[in-house]
């Protein structure tokens, strides 16, 4: 497994949500991170059926264009009853003409949810591929997850995405009502997150 040695790391999102998320992961490591969105690079076509596929075509191409190592993320959330929809097309689900409308994703759930009349508790997962692409073409791939609950209504305003309808197992408040810290120390990202570290002699 290669080293990651540098001081300075692109992390390859638009998402301010996620990167605000990468920023207090990276702080104790001392390591510089800058996203995709200030570097000006256009998002790419994540063409791929899995987490990993996609995460490895962001990666790659903020690797290439920028000559710095970039670490990508491709996350979403399984629900069973849904046979794991919407899964890697999250993100999809919550697109609008004029951005992503996660409210409307969460209420497009709900809705699939009570049309096929899923049992409680409704399981859940949110699930979160690292892949840390160097410019020479070389990657690491590291992944986690999060098991939960689906909750109706929404509660919180904290995080982002499908945080305000996911109830960690063992919470009874959703990560939305949760504290920063408390959330990043939970979740799938953090998970992966933790493997990267180890996997790094971090």
């Amino acid at each position: 497994m290669r080293k990651f040695d540098g001081d300075t790391l692109l992390i390859a999102t638009h998402n301010a949500g996620k990167m605000e998320e990468m920023r207090h992961l990276f702080a104790p490591m001392g390591i510089k991170v800058s996203s995709a969105a200030e570097h000006n690079l256009p998002e790419p076509e994540e063409t791929e059926t899995t987490f990993v596929g996609n995460a490895r075509i962001k990666a790659h191409a903020a690797a290439k264009a920028t000559g710095l190592p970039a670490l990508s993320d491709d996350s979403g959330i399984e629900v069973d009853a849904l046979n794991g929809a919407p899964g890697v097309y999250t993100a999809d689900w919550a697109e609008t003409p004029t951005g992503r409308d996660f409210e409307m994703a969460m209420t497009r759930t709900h809705t699939e949810l009570e049309k096929v009349k899923a049992p409680h508790p409704r399981t859940a997962r949110f699930r979160a591929t690292l892949v840390l692409a160097w410019p020479d073409g070389h990657d690491e791939v590291f992944e986690g997850k999060v098991e939960g609950t689906l909750v109706w209504p929404m509660r919180g305003a904290q995080g982002h995405g499908y945080d305000p309808m996911f109830q960690p197992n063992g919470y009874d408040i959703t990560f939305a009502e949760m504290d920063w810290a408390e959330k990043n120390r939970i979740s799938h990202r953090a998970d992966a997150f933790a493997k990267l570290v180890a996997a790094f002699g971090g």
